[in-house]
Parts: structure tokens; C-alpha cells; sequence
């Protein structure tokens, strides 16, 4: 690799070759501010915040898209350059929705804090605002495009990274839009639900829909008995909105959190992704046998069932018929859980916090019901619960830690992994493994599914049979996944998609993280670890070990697959061709 050396504020620094100013910056601990840069997503030096003097340059250059050469002497913090920084602030403002104490993203907005660090406290060319239409008809995702500043952050990350393109950009100059073609709602575009836009935005121009409300009114209903199940991933990322490290594991603090917030039964969607696996492996051992197409492809993602759906609607044969975790632990709430306390399920309300905007979309279609009634009834993101904590003025970070409540709280190691990109398809493999072959699978971790690339291979030995299975992670590496199997390059048996980049753990309701620390940190990886921590400390580590879900068979179900668990706990996908490739 060539190297190059070159001086930064006085420094010298060596670096490979290929880097941009910015990254030669970083190398060297010096912090030059951005606004529409985001590390391996958008580099396209629109902002104008990381301008930079260059020694013999006639102006100002952008870091982020600036090579670097050998012997280059670079300036980034003199008082020319944090004169242009400031103006390019104000002029930012000048065009924005300054609703700052009442937006979503107060304190948490990049725009505001670079202009608390720049001092901008006026706004010297206030002057006429862009018109702009609040979107708000999708179930999922909020777009406010005054509060847009065009950094295109968002079109990157739904172009570039999850190749859907719901979103892109029109006009030029101060009548630049961002949004979906020929001026449609999210709801009536591409869009998946991922979030991921919202992930990206530096400002509170996209948020999901807030469901708050509506828990609030359930909690104050005296006719309503109201549960509630947070997701694997929620213990490995809420912890981050209270000001703990990113990748801290906080599953006693969220029990205990959720019953002080006054819900009637704090149970486990760790436990439904146990019962996903007994229902999901069965359904594998089926069509290995010859009893459904191959490979299976697993169905957990809500945003990667409707993108399979609009884009790929050939594969819906090849998807496990199963609800996701959450759903089927919803099914279950309204049934079993109803039966044996003596309550009407019409008086249940089911609340699900998950990492995942799209699960609010998922959570109202009509295939995940069963006599009426939704499955689940609101869904909230870990943002949202955060925030519900805080308005309770609960002291998170001092809460004792708690257990969930029986019946449907107890999970294993191969529950909690879930989260994680890979997870599914390992927890699947420890029990089928253990089913075909009929012996104890002593080491149960396949690293080989583990990691954050975007698509990983295995050959499992099961029994005796080579079982070829491949993870993919974020929308953009399933299309390529599913292209290769298209066209025959690959063949596999089992697949696990996920419609994150990372999975779950990176879903588009976890904590928003600066562009800055996302150039430092991998939150993919760091958030697993508390995951992976989890499973490795739990005395059980399959799903079918689980004593409470051998008692809901036992007592309820019959066996995996049996004919009321169908009814239950599997559903089928619809066709969208509106956007097939």
C-alpha cells in the first residue's frame, strides 16, 4: 500500500494513499466538522462544514472529498476558516424549521450542536422558507422536509446502501428537494420501512411515527390489560439514550423500567424467538425432506418481507410461513396467556418495543391477526420507550435489575442472539442439529454465520447431510444474494436475511449515534458483543430447552407445526410487483 505524509494543523501525519483529508485528519485525533459526510455511506461535499486551506490552493477545498498528497501542509482550524464555517451555518438556518425545543431530535441534532460549538445565536439571512409538506401517511416513518438541509445523508443510505431508492433528490439550488418521485408519500413509494434514513439524518427532518400516545391512553384504560415484550436487541441499545457505553447489556434495568411505567405483564420477545425457532426448524426439516421449496429463507424482518414482496415476489414460496418473534408472542398473549388468566383477549393490549421502525407497519397488516384481532396493537422503538422513561422520571441508570414475569419470559442464549445479524440462523441450527441427529450438539456456536460482513456462507454437517446456508444483512446485499441464486451461481438450503445493515441491532428505532462516533465506532459490532455476552452466560443456549415454551406445547400447541400452531403462529406474504425488478 502506497503512503503518503503530509502536515495538519503543524502535525505530520502518514497515510495510505486513497484517504481524504478528513480521514488523514482523524488519524491525527483532528476533529474537522461535517454535516452531510457519513463513513462508507456519503461523501459528496455538499455541506461545505469540513472546508479546509490547503498550502498553495486558491480556495477553500471540502476535506471529506479531498485526496491527500505527499507533502501537503493543511490548515483546518484558523479564523478564515471558522468565519466560512459560521456563515455556512447561518445560511443553513436561514431555510431551516428552528422548532428546536419542541423537535424530536433537541439535543441529539448535529446541525444544533455545531452551532452551539460555532456560537451562532443569530440569524443575519432569515429570509424566505422552501415550501414543504408534512408526510406523515406512512405507518412508520415521519418525513419533515423543513427541517431538511439537503446533506443527502437519507438518499444515500436508501440508494447506495439498501438499494431500494424510495427517496432521491429534485430541483437545484434553493428549491433542492428531498423526497420520493413525483412528490408521493413514503407510503405510496418503494419504502420499506427500515429507517435507515432516519439513522442518517443529522436532523430531526425524519423520525418514525410516534406511538406513544396511544400506549399512554391503554396504560389509563381500566378495561385494558395491557403487556408488553421488548426485542433482543432493545437490552443491547437502550442503555445508550441514558448515557451508557454503546454495547452495554441493560435486560434487568428494561424489565424493571417497564413495570414502573405501569404495565400489567412484562414478558419476553426472547421467548417468542425461541418458539420462532421450534416452529421455523421444524419447518426446515420439512422441506429438506422435499416438503417445500428450498432454499427457506427466513421471515423475522418486516422490512425484508415487503421489500422480498415489491421486489422479488418469486421468492415468496421460498420464505418460512412464520411470524416474526414478536407477532407470534402477540398470538400467543391473546390466547394461551388469556386462557389461562381468565381474561377476554378483547381486553388484551399487546405493546411491542422494538429496534425496528418497520414493525410498526408490520404490526397492522391483516395477516397478523387471528379472530379480529391484530396480534400485536402498537409498537414502539427503543427512542420512544426512552423517552416514555424519562417522561416517568425514572432514574434508569440506578434501577435494581428484575426478571420478566412468568409464563412467557423465560428464553435461552439462542432467544437473545437474534438480534444480531447471523443469530437466527445460528439459534435455528443448535436445534436442528439436535433434532436430526438426536445427539447433544456440545459446541454451539457457528461462527461462521457470525460477524457484520454483508453476506456470509456456511456448510453445516447435520446428520450426516451438508446443509449450504448463507446470511445476508441490509436490503442491498439480499438483492445481491438472491440475484446470485437467481441466476444459478449459488444454491443453498436455508437462508437468513436481515433487513438492516447489521440486523437487528442497527434497525432503523435503535439510538441515533453522530457522524463522528459512527467514524470510530462499530456500532454493528460493539452492540452484537452485549448480545453474544448474553448468550454465552445463559445455563441454556437452545430454544428448545426453554421450560416455559415446553409447557405451552405441552398444555396448548401439541407440537411444533401441529395444525393449531399454524393457525396461530404462521401467516402468508402478498405480492407488491408495483416495484419488481
Amino acid at each position: 500500500m502506497n503512503m503518503v505524509t503530509l502536515t495538519i494543523d503543524g502535525i505530520k501525519v502518514t497515510v495510505p494513499s486513497d484517504y481524504t483529508i478528513l480521514e488523514a485528519a482523524r488519524e491525527a485525533h483532528i476533529n474537522i466538522p461535517t454535516l452531510c459526510y457519513l463513513k462508507d455511506i456519503n461523501q459528496i461535499g455538499a455541506c461545505r462544514l469540513c472546508l479546509v486551506e490547503i498550502k498553495g490552493a486558491r480556495s477553500f477545498q471540502a476535506a471529506c472529498v479531498s485526496p491527500v498528497g505527499e507533502g501537503m501542509e493543511v490548515s483546518t482550524n484558523n479564523e478564515k476558516l471558522r468565519n466560512a464555517r459560521r456563515i455556512n451555518l447561518e445560511l443553513l438556518l436561514s431555510n431551516h424549521n428552528r422548532e428546536c425545543t419542541s423537535c424530536v431530535r433537541s439535543e441529539n441534532c448535529e446541525l444544533q450542536a455545531l452551532c452551539r460549538e460555532y456560537n451562532v445565536r443569530e440569524y443575519p439571512y432569515d429570509g424566505e422558507k422552501s415550501k414543504t409538506k408534512l408526510d406523515d401517511i406512512s405507518a412508520s416513518i415521519v418525513r419533515d422536509n423543513s427541517k431538511c438541509i439537503s446533506c443527502r445523508r437519507c438518499v444515500a443510505a436508501c440508494n447506495n446502501i439498501q438499494k431500494i431508492g424510495a427517496i432521491g433528490v429534485s430541483k437545484r439550488g434553493f428549491n433542492t428537494t428531498v423526497g420520493c418521485i413525483y412528490g408521493e408519500s413514503l407510503a405510496d413509494s418503494p419504502c420499506v420501512n427500515c429507517g435507515q434514513c432516519i439513522l442518517a439524518c443529522p436532523v430531526g427532518a425524519l423520525h418514525e411515527k410516534d406511538s406513544t400516545a396511544e400506549v399512554y391512553a391503554a396504560l389509563a384504560d381500566p378495561t385494558k390489560h395491557v403487556v408488553v415484550q421488548p426485542a433482543p436487541a432493545v437490552r443491547a441499545t437502550l442503555g445508550e439514550e441514558f448515557g451508557m457505553p454503546i454495547g452495554t447489556s441493560v435486560t434487568g434495568k428494561l424489565a424493571a423500567s417497564l413495570r414502573r411505567l405501569g404495565f400489567d405483564k412484562v414478558f419476553d420477545t426472547d421467548f417468542g424467538a425461541d418458539l420462532t425457532i421450534l416452529e421455523e426448524g421444524t419447518e426446515l426439516i420439512s422441506r429438506l425432506k422435499g416438503e417445500g421449496a428450498l432454499p427457506m429463507i427466513t421471515s423475522c424482518s418486516p422490512g425484508w418481507i415487503k421489500y422480498c414482496e415489491e421486489f422479488y415476489p418469486e421468492f415468496i414460496p421460498n420464505l418460512s410461513t412464520c411470524k416474526s418473534p414478536h407477532e407470534m408472542l402477540g398470538a400467543v398473549i391473546k390466547s394461551y396467556y388469556a386462557e389461562k388468566a381468565g381474561i377476554d383477549p378483547k381486553d388484551i393490549y399487546v405493546v411491542s418495543v422494538m429496534p425496528c421502525t418497520a414493525k410498526k407497519f408490520e404490526a397492522k397488516r391483516e395477516e397478523l391477526s387471528n379472530n379480529g384481532l391484530q396480534d400485536v396493537d402498537a409498537v414502539l422503538t427503543v427512542r420512544e420507550l426512552a423517552r416514555m422513561i424519562k417522561n416517568a422520571g425514572i432514574d434508569f441508570k440506578r434501577l435494581p435489575d428484575e426478571d420478566f414475569d412468568s409464563v412467557l419470559g423465560e428464553s435461552t442464549g439462542a432467544g437473545v442472539i437474534f438480534g444480531a445479524t447471523g443469530g437466527v440462523m445460528e439459534a435455528a441450527l443448535r436445534t436442528v442439529y439436535e433434532v436430526v441427529t438426536g445427539k447433544t450438539l456440545e459446541n454451539v456456536e457457528f461462527h461462521a454465520v457470525r460477524g457484520t460482513k454483508g453476506i456470509k456462507e456456511a456448510e453445516v454437517d447435520v446428520g450426516g447431510k451438508i446443509v449450504r446456508v448463507a446470511v445476508a444483512n441490509g436490503t442491498g446485499n439480499a438483492s445481491e444474494l438472491l440475484e446470485m441464486v437467481k441466476n444459478g451461481e449459488k444454491e443453498y438450503e436455508f437462508i437468513e436475511v436481515m433487513g438492516c445493515p447489521g440486523g437487528c441491532v442497527t434497525g432503523g428505532g435503535t439510538p441515533i449515534v453522530d457522524a463522528t462516533t459512527r467514524s470510530y465506532v462499530d456500532l454493528k459490532a460493539e452492540r452484537a458483543k452485549a448480545l453474544y455476552g448474553e448468550d454465552a452466560g445463559k445455563a441454556k443456549r437452545k430454544s428448545h430447552e426453554n421450560e416455559e415454551l415446553k409447557v405451552l406445547y405441552k398444555e396448548f400447541l401439541g407440537e411444533p407445526n401441529s395444525h393449531k400452531a399454524h393457525e396461530l403462529l404462521h401467516t402468508h406474504y402478498v405480492a407488491r410487483p408495483k416495484y419488481n425488478r
